[in-house]
């Protein structure tokens, strides 16, 4: 490689790293306890006893209240207010039912109830907006309280760290060429040290960085692709529909029917939660059936089942695109939630590792002053020589 291609990465690395790394930091820090939600959920929370019917060969649950007795104990719970999803656990019978005062009401308007489906008993209800300390870092890390805006800026905070770790990945072969791989020279400079470190930490969780640098901003565009999902093959299963006023839910019908033609529609899948008319996952006139597979893969992979919800028939079911499978892959794989509790250890120990190569990239950078880019190149240069 010539000398001015080093240069030029060097500054790609350089001028990348510095841009996103106190983001990156951030990003690392509220991610940390995240990676292990459930497991502080557990501990911090409460956890309501359930009881554990068997569930018929035919697809409905033996034992439990129909879907219809739930959906009225939720919204006597909440008067005046209409329902926008109901999300099950098939491994409990737990639920969920989300309401606001209107179909289109934002996040912060929304009420989460939880029920035991075995009993009908309410085992929880929290508003949207007071999600407790890991709500907190959640909206922190997702779009630290900006919304769309955030999302995107941190979307392109993640492109700049994957640039810097391409560069950083061009730049190790000729800086690093005549050292061992592994080498520390911790008797020499404090500089030269933080150097090793930063490199060899760098190059050992690179593929791990490099991944969920790219889910990251992947999930930064989880807004635009769910628009896009609603704009293109929505409208698509739902054109017939165009044009209509939106169905009044005085006028919707039965969720236990519903469901039932669901079932029919896609035989053999599990359903995951119910999208009711006006949200972001349904039409204005549809119950939108969100099923998932029953392999550790396929569970992630959704198919909606639209059901007509004033008149409860079937209208149209087919696979999310492709750019929604990526979406729904990279959600899980960011925080390591798809392999228990030792491969969220492993997520730990590699963010740790992300931490120190982040911080020790900011030293080195602090630690040199005003020295120009092409001194500093220099020094690099020398600095990766072996000591004789």
């Amino acid at each position: 490689m010539t000398r001015s291609a080093i240069k030029t990465w060097f500054l790609v690395h350089k001028w990348t790293s510095l841009v996103c790394t106190a983001f990156l930091l951030m990003l690392c820090l509220t991610g940390l306890p995240l990676i292990f939600h459930d497991e502080i959920d557990h501990l911090t929370e409460q956890q309501p006893e359930y009881g554990m019917p068997g569930v018929g060969s035919s697809g409905t649950a033996e034992g439990l209240l129909s879907l219809d007795t739930m959906l009225q104990r939720a919204l006597a719970n909440r008067p005046g207010e209409v329902p926008l999803y109901m999300a099950f656990d098939n491994d409990q019978p737990s639920m969920t039912i989300t309401t606001a005062p209107r179909p289109d009401s934002p996040g912060a308007e929304m009420t989460i109830q939880s029920f035991d489906r075995s009993t009908g008993e309410l085992v929880g209800m929290v508003a949207e907006a007071d999600g407790g300390v890991m709500h907190f870092l959640l909206e922190l890390h997702t779009d630290m309280f900006l919304g769309l805006p955030g999302m995107l800026f941190l979307g392109a905070m993640g492109v700049a760290f994957v640039a810097a770790l391409v560069s950083g990945v061009v730049l190790y072969a000729p800086f690093m060429r005549k050292l061992d791989f592994g080498t520390l020279r911790v008797s020499r400079s404090t500089r030269l040290k933080w150097l090793d470190y930063h490199n060899l930490l760098g190059i050992v969780a690179l593929a791990w960085m490099l991944v969920v640098g790219l889910t990251g901003v992947i999930n930064a565009l989880a807004v635009p692709i769910e628009d896009m999902w609603q704009a293109d093959e929505l409208a698509d299963m739902t054109r017939d529909y165009a044009g209509r006023d939106a169905l009044d839910p005085a006028r919707y019908g039965s969720l236990d029917r519903a469901m039932a033609e669901a079932r029919a529609a896609l035989p053999g899948n599990n359903p995951q939660f119910i999208a009711f008319p006006g949200g972001t996952f349904s039409s204005k006139h549809h119950y939108a059936v969100f099923f998932q597979g029953d392999t550790p893969l396929t569970e992630r992979l959704l198919t909606p089942a639209l059901i007509d919800a004033e008149t409860v028939e079937f209208t149209d079911a087919r696979p999310m695109p492709w750019y929604y499978q990526a979406l729904s892959l990279s959600r899980p794989l960011h925080f390591g939630d798809y392999g228990g509790l030792p491969l969220k250890l492993l997520w730990a120990a590699l963010t740790l590792f992300t931490i120190v190569v982040l911080g020790s990239g900011l030293y080195l950078w602090l630690a040199k002053g005003s020295t120009s880019a092409s001194a500093h190149l220099r020094e690099v240069q020398l600095l990766a020589e072996p000591a004789e």
